[in-house]
Order: C-alpha cells, then sequence, then structure tokens
C-alpha cells in the first residue's frame, strides 16, 4: 500500500536474572519519621505528606529539612503557598535557620527543575503539589486535576533521573480524600498521612503506601512551640491526666501498626429530654456503638432507651479497631451501673451480635504493654493467649459474663448493683462532685 510497518519486539528476562538493587534509606534525624518510613528517605525516591490544612505538615517538612541540613546534605525548599519572609519566620521559631537549606517561592515546575540544575540538593521539598504549575500542561489553573497529575509526574521523573530524595506536600479534602486525582497517590513511592485533631497535640503519622518497607508502622508527635517533638511513650501521654475512680472508664490497650497505645475510652449515660435520645460519640465509630447499645439491651438486658449516650476515646484519637468493642461496652455499663473499675484494669475483645467476646491481634503484645504501665488484670476472651507473669486474665466467653465478671451486672429494680466475688470493680462509691 506505499509503505510498510516497522514492528518493534521487546524481550522478557527471566527475574532471578534482574540486577539486584539494595534500597539504603537516609535516617531522616527525626525519630518518629524515621520509625514510620522504615528507617528514612531512599534517594530518587518520591514521598507524599498529605493531611488537612493547618496539622503541622509544613511545620514536619521544615523540620525535616533542617535535620537534613544539620547532618551535612543541602535542601532545597519549594514553598509556593507562602513568601520565603514567612518561611524565615518559621524557621526561626523551629530553629531551623541554615546557610545550606535553600528555600524559593517559585510556583513554575519548570523554574524548581532549573533551580535543582543549579544547586543540585540532596532533598527537594515542594510545599505543595497544589500550588505549583507546568507550562506545558494543558489542565487549567494549578491544583487542578491535570495539573497537578503533570507536575507529579515530572517531579518523580526528575528524582528517579538524579537519584533525589523528594517530599511533596498535599491537603486532603473534607471527606479524608487527597486534594487533586487519585493517580497522584500511584505515582509517588510513599504516602504518609498526618492526622490528629487540631484541638489536641497529639498526631499521627500513618503510611499507607511505601514500596520500600511495610506500611504498618505508626510515628508520634506532639505540637509544641517548638515544632513537631516525637512521642516516645504515647501511652503515658494519654493516659497521663487519667481520673482514678471514675464510672464510664475503661482502658483499652489499642494497635496502631506494631504499636501499642494504652488509651482511655469514656462513656456517660444521662436521662434523656427528648423524645430521641441522644447517641454521641468523639473519637470511636458511631455506627460500632450503636451495634454495641443493641448488643446490651438484647444480650444483656440493659435498658438504654431512656437515656442520652455519649462515648469519647481521650487525647484526640481516633480507635476504629474490633478489639474496643469490649471495653466500650464495659464503659457504658459503668457509666449506667454508676459502678468504676479499678485503675489497674484494661479490656480487650470483639463483641458479637450474638454477645460473644472475640479475640483479636496481637493481645500478647498488648498485655505486655498495659503489664509495662502497672496494669496488673484483664478481661480478655476465653480463646485469649497467657498473659504476662503478674498479670491477672479474666476470661469471659459473652458480654454478658464480662458485665458479671466486672462486678457490673444491675440486679432487680431497687436492689442496686450486684458485685461479685472477686470484683474487677472498686467497692468503693465514686466519689462525689
Amino acid at each position: 500500500m506505499g509503505g510498510s510497518t516497522v514492528l518493534h519486539t521487546v524481550d522478557a528476562v527471566p527475574l532471578a536474572r534482574v540486577p539486584p538493587t539494595s534500597f539504603r534509606a537516609v535516617p531522616t534525624g527525626i525519630s518518629e519519621l524515621d520509625r514510620a518510613l522504615g528507617g528514612g528517605l531512599v534517594p530518587g525516591s518520591v514521598t507524599l505528606v498529605g493531611g488537612e490544612p493547618g496539622i503541622g505538615k509544613s511545620t514536619l517538612t521544615l523540620q525535616l529539612a533542617a535535620e537534613q541540613v544539620r547532618c551535612g546534605r543541602s535542601v532545597l525548599m519549594v514553598c509556593a503557598e507562602e513568601s520565603t519572609t514567612q518561611v524565615r519566620g518559621r524557621a526561626e521559631r523551629l530553629g531551623g535557620l541554615h546557610d545550606d537549606l535553600l528555600v524559593t517561592s517559585v510556583s513554575s515546575i519548570d523554574g524548581v527543575v532549573d533551580l535543582v540544575d543549579r544547586h543540585r540538593p540532596d532533598l527537594l521539598v515542594v510545599d505543595s503539589i497544589q500550588t505549583v504549575h507546568l507550562a506545558s500542561a494543558t489542565g487549567g489553573a494549578p491544583g487542578s486535576a491535570g495539573q497537578v497529575r503533570a507536575c507529579a509526574q515530572r517531579l518523580v521523573v526528575e528524582a528517579k533521573a538524579r537519584g533525589l530524595a523528594t517530599v511533596l506536600v498535599g491537603h486532603l479534602t473534607k471527606d479524608g480524600s487527597l486534594a487533586g486525582p487519585k493517580v497522584l497517590e500511584h505515582v509517588v513511592d510513599t504516602v504518609t498521612e498526618l492526622a490528629g485533631d487540631r484541638h489536641h497535640a497529639l498526631r499521627l503519622l500513618r503510611v499507607s503506601k511505601h514500596r520500600f518497607g511495610p506500611t504498618d508502622e505508626l510515628g508520634l508527635f506532639e505540637m509544641a512551640s517548638a515544632g513537631l517533638v516525637p512521642v516516645d511513650d504515647p501511652s503515658g501521654l494519654f493516659l497521663a491526666d487519667r481520673s482514678v475512680g471514675t464510672s464510664g472508664s475503661v482502658v483499652l490497650p489499642a494497635m496502631e501498626g506494631h504499636r501499642t497505645l494504652l488509651v482511655e475510652l469514656q462513656a456517660l449515660v444521662a436521662r434523656s429530654t427528648t423524645p430521641h435520645p441522644r447517641r454521641s460519640s468523639q473519637g470511636v465509630d458511631q455506627r460500632r456503638l450503636a451495634l454495641l447499645l443493641a448488643v446490651l439491651e438484647r444480650r444483656v438486658g440493659l435498658d438504654l432507651s431512656g437515656v442520652d449516650v455519649y462515648a469519647t476515646a481521650v487525647g484526640g484519637v481516633q480507635v476504629t479497631e474490633p478489639g474496643s468493642d469490649l471495653p466500650l461496652a464495659l464503659a457504658v455499663v459503668s457509666a449506667a451501673t454508676n459502678r468504676c473499675l479499678v485503675a489497674q484494669v484494661v479490656a480487650c475483645g470483639e463483641v458479637g451480635l450474638g454477645g460473644e467476646v472475640r479475640q483479636v491481634a496481637g493481645l500478647e503484645r498488648r498485655l505486655h504493654e498495659a503489664h509495662r504501665l502497672g496494669f496488673n488484670r484483664a478481661i480478655l476472651p476465653a480463646s485469649a493467649p497467657e498473659p504476662p507473669a503478674g498479670m491477672t486474665a479474666v476470661r469471659v466467653d459473652t458480654l454478658a459474663d464480662a458485665v458479671v465478671a466486672a462486678g457490673l451486672s444491675p440486679g432487680p429494680a431497687g436492689s442496686g448493683v450486684v458485685v461479685s466475688a472477686d470484683p474487677v470493680v472498686s467497692t468503693e462509691p465514686p466519689p462525689m462532685g
């Protein structure tokens, strides 16, 4: 037909003949960040730090840049959202003023690449990916789907070609998804999210994708005047201001990745003043709370139809794991009966619709952490492993058994509370006021 088609052939090689490559992570100098990333940042990798506005992303990346400079590495920070004067002010507050820490407010990706060519940094930080743009991309203004995709892909190509560790900051929308196209998460090597309640000091850095290591680690920070401070003992932070001798309080040894966090779950039951009683929760799943209230009413016989129920996880942490079922249910019963568990008791287990108490993962590690912090008794599923020496396991098959074993079982009308022979609760009435 007057022309010919040239076919390009490709070949495949056995996987065993592919040259091995070792990914050596460079420590960031921030212990909790290194923990979450499996040792640090890998040269040539692209890491996305997501989070809601104001949660501390810019603070964390500036601290990261300053620590890298202290370790003898050069850093280029692209702060397209702020002026260089604003960045300097934050750096002074955080103690991060260094000659090898370069900063620019340029918003053009071509301009960023030109600066990388001239200064050849060891680390590139772009804050944020929604505020930079690529002139050759068709997609509208910075932050649009086409621009975010094109900018991220260009930066990934440059990072791989130069062996340049790159950190991108991205904002989360109100529904918790990353602003911009979802493909951004597929382009980068590592996806992290900095989360927390802005009214509390705790910040959690979770890793949802990591091509160079596991995704089940967690970094914990406390927001202070000097920036984000790594938290080595989070359980101590959660329980520091715990009030002992108050009804409606049960401690849960929760698991976040490989880390055990002892979290206080609180419940409050009050007479309802509306035709439809309130079911309010903070830090715990409201749907799970409603389910547990139904199980308590049907399987335990606790009438909650005329009362408001409030539940919270203290400290601004979000507790969504199944292991929180048992302690949350016991906290509600404790609040309803006005009986308080003694301070040295923890509880952990999943509750089914039939009222059965099921085992959850990582119980041995949870119990060891609880014992380390002075807890000596645990209410657990019947199939739970043996606790460490010095800790007593109170094994239960059902939620009703757990209520009885805890000494929280309500008796007939007017008879008060029936306390078991070896109660887990305090036999003293809760303090007034």
